[in-house]
């Protein structure tokens, strides 16, 4: 199976790639057209702003290829804020717009941003992403931007408020948290998204 991590120039890729390779595959990180064509499953991750990540995918001419994908997608992060329509944070700016949702910043008084550290999500629907995967198993999550709950998501986080902690629409999947610094519960994750037909 062909596994593509697209080179967004982000921090958590080559964590990703080490997470990947210990459940037995070999992910190849590009930004190469044809590579990512002939994939059978692509990571989408992110971070930073929608802005730098979308001028990126621009500047790659990748953008189409990515919105007409017909095969599993997991954006993970930014790259699952990716899939929606924009972002408060980057006004101006069109997303993928797979999803036409906007990311907002989280409105919370009494807590810090970004939410950072480990919290436990609330699996909403039945969906082969959280296949034995524990209700309310602990995720790690690091934003201050996120998309409300509508409905493409498939579980919640609450943190002063509830927003989507996954969604799905269609081959695209994405998750707010950081699966691949997730423990037992990313790990399971991850092999589930690999495993999807």
């Amino acid at each position: 199976m062909k596994i593509v991590i697209i080179n967004t120039g982000c921090a958590n890729i080559f964590s990703l790639k080490i997470a990947i390779k210990r459940l037995g595959y070999q992910p190849i990180i590009t930004n190469n057209k044809k590579i990512i064509e002939q994939s059978d499953k692509i990571f989408l991750p992110g971070v930073g702003t929608s802005k730098s990540a979308m001028s990126f995918l621009n500047k790659k001419k990748i953008v189409k290829l990515i919105k007409n994908y017909d095969r599993p997608v997991l954006g993970i992060c930014l790259g699952m804020q990716l899939l929606g329509k924009n972002s408060e944070e980057s006004p101006g700016i069109l997303n993928l717009n797979i999803i036409e949702e906007s990311s907002k910043l989280i409105n919370t008084k009494k807590l810090p941003l970004p939410h950072m550290g480990w919290n436990k999500i609330k699996i909403l629907k039945e969906n082969n992403l959280f296949y034995d995967v524990d209700q309310e198993s602990y995720f790690y999550f690091l934003h201050s931007y996120a998309m409300s709950i509508n409905e493409n998501t498939i579980s919640s986080v609450f943190y002063d408020g509830y927003f989507s902690a996954a969604i799905q629409k269609n081959n695209f999947f994405g998750v707010q948290f950081h699966p691949e610094r997730s423990g037992k519960a990313g790990e399971k994750l991850l092999k589930n998204f690999l495993e999807i037909i």
